[in-house]
């Protein structure tokens, strides 16, 4: 009996999890800028999964099936992504304010997905989301490279991001002006805010899968994630293969953000402040670290984007304008904390 407690336990939280997201997703479908009743959504998806041949509104059923179902889950999708990404870097890099947006990751998957679209690199070999991972990896060199040189301690990574985020966005603005027309920019510009509002089912099939992928590799290098919180020496030295894992870890990194920004657009400080709520949740252990992340990520962003659509009657707010009103007092207080330690 005593050996079966903890997974009894472990059970007991996975079907808890399961619940909030299910119920946060509920809402995402139900809230919005027509209110929809929670039993004609849940009697949407009966019939578009079972069948169920429920008799419902026509306009009602498509706008949850069509639009708000497949938009809470992708929002679900780069929440946990996004989040997963900024454990990931904050414990490799041993630096609390550490997450893709920061770091300059997700300005160089936006340049790389934009010249895919408007400027046609790659001559239509790479999709999106490729041109935005090879943005990513990109930005995420030039910036390691910046510290590097930098060589003033932990927090030149941080410095080096800030500029290697300036340089990229400009980059982008520059693509933009030169080389889209005025159609093309207004929707470029809108979506590098982060924009939710073209979300359908196929964009599902691509988020879902990175999201969860990213999770399952994560996961599995819990331990050395763990290892990696007392320096990369104290890794070596308890046999984790410090740069075979570094690389693995941060190309997942990339890929999960590079993915999102090329469905969703660049979305700040979710991989920020979502890592610090689910430390004071369970701790800092990897193993519960991680999966906690990734629920809180979700569950954060679908409350996001239903505040984005509610919060200014008749019009949509692009989503990383939520994540950043939350975002920015969030890093405004990490950093005092971190001043008062020291």
């Amino acid at each position: 009996m005593i050996g079966t407690a903890p997974s009894l336990s472990r059970t007991s939280a996975s079907l808890l999890a399961i619940v909030v997201l299910l119920v946060a997703l509920w809402l995402g479908a139900a809230i919005g800028e027509t209110a929809i009743p929670m039993g004609v959504v849940a009697k949407t998806v009966a019939n578009r999964l079972w069948d169920a041949g429920y008799r419902l509104d026509a306009l009602d059923e498509g706008i949850i099936w069509n639009y708000r179902v497949s938009r809470a889950i992708v929002a679900a999708s780069c929440g946990s992504a996004l989040a997963l990404s900024g454990v990931v870097l904050q414990s490799l890099l041993r630096n609390p304010l550490a997450d893709p947006y920061i770091l300059g990751i997700s300005a160089g998957a936006s340049t790389g997905a934009v010249g895919v679209a408007v400027l046609g690199i790659g001559a239509g070999l790479l999709t999106l989301p490729l041109g935005a991972f090879a943005g990513a990896l990109l930005a995420f060199g030039l910036v390691s490279l910046l510290a590097m040189r930098a060589g003033r301690g932990n927090g030149a990574i941080i410095l080096a991001g800030v500029a290697g985020s300036q340089l990229f966005n400009a980059l982008t603005s520059l693509i933009v002006t030169k080389a889209a027309n005025a159609e093309q920019a207004r929707a470029i510009m809108f979506w590098l805010l982060g924009n939710l509002s073209g979300v359908r089912w196929p964009d599902v099939w691509l988020a879902v899968p990175v999201a969860l992928v990213g999770l399952i590799f994560c996961l599995w290098h819990a331990r050395a994630l763990d290892a990696f919180t007392f320096g990369s020496e104290s890794a070596a030295s308890l046999g984790i293969p410090v740069r075979r894992v570094y690389a693995v870890l941060i190309g997942i990194s990339a890929m999960m953000t590079a993915t999102m920004v090329s469905i969703v657009g660049s979305i700040g400080f979710v991989g920020l402040v979502i890592p610090h709520v689910a430390r004071m949740i369970v701790g800092v252990r990897h193993g519960l670290l991680l999966p906690v992340s990734a629920l809180v990520g979700a569950v954060f962003m679908i409350a996001a984007d239903i505040v984005s659509r509610i919060i200014i009657p008749g019009q949509v707010l692009p989503i990383g304008v939520v994540t950043a009103l939350v975002g920015a007092p969030a890093f405004a207080v990490i950093l005092s904390q971190r001043r008062t330690v020291r």
